[in-house]
């Protein structure tokens, strides 16, 4: 069976603390329906405080919970996704001289 290694790709990530809601918006955007679900930024940090800290991530799949300390990374495409740290620090390094 032939063997493939995954290509080197540099992509942007941040770390859901359950303390960054405003800079994980800034990173992943609004979802398209916010207005409509929530009254303010302040609604929607409440009803995230009283979900245990979940962020929830729209992915090409579906929605998908991030639990702070998880990484929230952009594709290739621009897509975003949540990675567990255990799994983003087996598969991704810092770039030198980025930050």
């Amino acid at each position: 069976m032939p063997k493939f290694r995954k290509k080197p790709v540099v992509i942007d990530a941040i770390q859901w603390t359950g303390d960054n809601l405003k800079e994980v918006i800034g990173f992943t955007g609004k979802s398209e329906r916010f207005d409509e679900w929530f009254s303010s930024f302040e609604d929607y940090e409440d009803f995230v405080k009283n979900d245990n800290n979940i962020f929830k991530v729209f992915t090409l799949e579906g929605t998908m919970d991030a639990e702070p300390g998880d990484w929230i990374l952009r594709g290739v495409a621009g897509e975003h996704y949540p990675c567990k740290p255990d799994i983003f620090k087996q598969t991704y390094e810092l770039v030198e001289g980025e930050q």
